[in-house]
């Protein structure tokens, strides 16, 4: 296994990480706790989740699944999307991520969390009562170190200055959209965390499975995918979207690999990418997405993989998550 920094942390990570939003749905149980200690025997240490994958049951299976071997993860999870219908149940105020770390923590069956993540920008919060909440949770050790997720690079930015200027913890880290199929954080988001020392950590390195190929049309998904599980998925399945992947899958068989494992060793070699987190259902998925790790690509075929995503670069994010005001 690759291991990187997280960041400018101390910290280090897998270079594939996993991604554990299916935990408990099209995931069950006993999957998702081989899946875990796969990982783990892999040497895939980052595993990443959040208070509101499959409605808490993702952070109570992988507490059951580290019980033993907490010591072997990086363990990240997130906060800040609604968590129910209440004035204070969403946000980064003070009052709910303190109460959501305390839920989290005993979900997991941890008395700390190795990365905490803002689950998206909260406009309805300061953001110095986010970051000196974040920065106690460090200082009381039940937080290691704090990150970001789905914050634009102003906001991300304007959040490194007021830690810096107060002499708080900083994030060191930001989650985003990127892919192959989405490109968009190279234009602002890229460049910003290569000058702060910020580690990216791509979601949907895959395009929640259109670069595998497994989609042909928005009216033709296979049994048990993303797209059958949650019919919104469908709104991803556009036409230039679908049709990158075709040429993903045409390249992958050419060098004779996988076309998921061919997007992931892309996506690792670009800058600032720390981890790629991506889900599995099975093992069988884990130990193919394992193979990006080994997959070495020639500049050749970075460069042919450049120009064939390259209209991705200037589109609208492939995804994103708001909370509204």
């Amino acid at each position: 296994m690759q291991y990187r920094r997280l960041g400018n942390s101390g910290v280090n990570v897998s270079a594939l990480g996993l991604g554990t939003n299916a935990f408990g749905t099209r995931a069950s149980e006993e999957a998702s706790i081989n899946i875990i200690h796969q990982c783990l025997d892999f040497g895939i240490n980052f595993i990443d989740t959040a208070n509101i994958y499959t409605g808490t049951e993702s952070e109570r299976i992988i507490g059951i699944a580290l019980e033993g071997r907490r010591h072997e993860a990086v363990l990240a999870t997130k906060a800040g999307l609604p968590r129910g219908q209440g004035p204070n149940a969403r946000g980064s105020s003070r009052y709910h991520l303190m109460q959501e770390l305390e839920s989290s923590l005993k979900r997991l069956r941890t008395d700390y969390v190795d990365l905490y993540q803002i689950h998206t920008f909260d406009p309805n919060t300061p953001l110095e009562e986010t970051l000196r909440t974040l920065d106690d949770m460090v200082r009381s050790g039940k937080v290691r170190y704090i990150g970001a997720s789905n914050y634009a690079a102003w906001e991300l930015m304007k959040a490194i200055g007021i830690s810096e200027k107060l002499g708080l913890n900083r994030f060191v880290s930001m989650q985003t959209s990127y892919s192959l199929a989405d490109r968009a954080p190279e234009q602002e988001m890229v460049p910003l965390c290569l000058d702060q020392g910020v580690g990216i950590i791509p979601y949907f390195p895959l395009a929640g499975g259109i670069l595998t190929g497994k989609y042909t049309s928005a009216d033709n998904v296979p049994t048990g995918s993303r797209a059958d599980a949650d019919p919104n998925f469908k709104r991803f399945l556009q036409p230039d979207k679908l049709a990158l992947g075709d040429q993903v899958v045409q390249l992958a068989a050419e060098l004779n690999c996988t076309p998921g494992a061919l997007s992931l060793a892309w996506l690792m070699r670009k800058p600032a990418v720390s981890t790629v987190i991506v889900g599995a259902t099975r093992v069988e998925q884990l130990e193919e997405n394992f193979k990006s790790v080994s997959l070495e690509l020639e500049d050749a075929v970075m460069d042919k993989l450049d120009r064939l995503s390259d209209a991705s670069r200037y589109g609208a994010p492939f995804a994103v998550y708001r909370l509204s005001k």
